[in-house]
């Protein structure tokens, strides 16, 4: 049986899902339930299973801690049968194929449904189960082209350029979590369960959509009142990067009024107030630009260190992350045990602290078929 997270509540214990998924976001939301307490047993194919395996195993392991691995073969009957036998003893069932391919196995809604009245099936698609563009295939970079990502002002010149970060996927696999847990609550208390179509497309513009709607009125870009010019990243002298946003006045007259003395360009009181910091966005960060220039990181760091400014070095590899003062004592950054074929790995915890306590690194991810026999003995008893 699977780790418990914590002996002092009871998170989301009880709650079994099988997730039919592959790669991230599948992975990502049936890893924030196995982290919570749930019991998430990993259908995979026999012919390797989730390809993230081999692609990356690293980030493979990162999304399957705290799972069990069961190796069922779905293009054959006893497969299918098997699943559904598992489905009667489930609260839900997560996937992530086009829409329609479920059902061509016979293993679609109205058939989990057949077996289990109470089963949640959540459905996280590129862009939902129904419109024109349904059966289109897309990855993270494609959803959010067309979510308004890159419509949301970020600077005055130049355009939005891709981040590393997979936000769309991210993002839908934290409504599709979000939505399972709701839908499963919702069918202990009425009996009955619901399709939940999750749309990537659409959580990246949920994402985005507070903050790109003020372009329909026309504005230039750059006249948006989200564009400043004292919130953005720096070069230094050293060439290392620096997160600067004095957004409030009250942090922009302690910067300027704290190194006017060494920078005397920062003596000038003309962009004290927040709308005319604003309005000549173009010349206070052409102001910063030359100012941060100036001087390294090591000074820069011992300058702003004792002023209370909201600022950061920019962090551009994982070792200065697991470095960072701050994420050693609120223990960010853990070991999880290692497995019969896995060696102890490093990976971030659940990104919350209950008072109650959570244990989140406490189950490596599972071999293939790891835990077939397993879970298929539980059925018999």
């Amino acid at each position: 049986m699977p780790v418990e997270p914590t002996a002092g509540w009871p998170g989301l214990r009880g709650l079994r899902v099988l997730d039919l998924s592959r790669l991230l976001p599948g992975g990502f939301a049936t890893l924030m339930m196995a982290d919570l307490g749930a019991d998430v047993i990993k259908v995979e194919s026999p012919n390797g299973g989730d390809y993230g395996r081999i692609v990356d195993p690293d980030t493979f392991a990162a999304l399957n801690r705290n799972k069990r691995s069961v190796v069922l073969d779905l293009r054959e009957k006893a497969g299918r049968e098997t699943l559904l036998r598992l489905v009667e003893r489930s609260d839900a069932v997560v996937e992530s194929h086009r829409p329609g391919v479920l059902e061509s196995m016979e293993l679609g809604y109205r058939q989990l449904r057949a077996v289990n009245r109470r089963v949640v099936l959540c459905s996280i698609t590129g862009y939902g189960q129904t419109g024109p563009y349904a059966t289109r295939p897309g990855h993270d970079l494609n959803f959010l082209a067309l979510s308004g990502f890159f419509a949301v002002p970020h600077r005055a010149d130049g355009i939005v350029d891709r981040v590393g970060v997979r936000v769309a996927d991210m993002a839908g696999a934290m409504y599709a979590a979000l939505a399972t847990t709701v839908a499963v609550s919702s069918a202990r208390t009425t009996g009955e369960g619901q399709h939940v179509d999750v749309s990537l497309h659409e959580a990246a513009a949920a994402w985005s959509g507070a903050l790109a709607p003020p372009l329909q009125e026309g504005r230039p870009r750059a006249d948006s009142p989200l564009v400043t010019g004292d919130n953005d990243i720096f070069v230094l002298a050293d060439g290392r990067r620096i997160s600067f946003a004095t957004f409030e006045d009250k942090f922009w007259l302690t910067f300027r009024q704290a190194l006017a003395a060494e920078f005397p360009v920062l003596a000038d009181a003309c962009y004290d107030r927040r709308a005319d910091r604003t309005r000549a966005k173009r010349e206070v960060r052409e102001l910063l630009e030359d100012v941060f220039a100036q001087r390294d990181l090591a000074w820069w760091s011992a300058a702003l260190s004792g002023l209370d400014l909201p600022w950061a070095p920019v962090y551009e590899t994982t070792a200065e992350v697991l470095e960072d003062e701050h994420v050693a004592v609120r223990g960010l950054v853990g070991s999880l045990p290692g497995s019969a074929t896995e060696h102890p790995r490093q990976q971030v915890r659940f990104p919350v602290v209950f008072g109650s306590g959570l244990d989140s690194l406490r189950g490596a991810a599972p071999g293939h078929g790891e835990h077939t026999a397993e879970v298929l003995a539980e059925l018999d008893q």
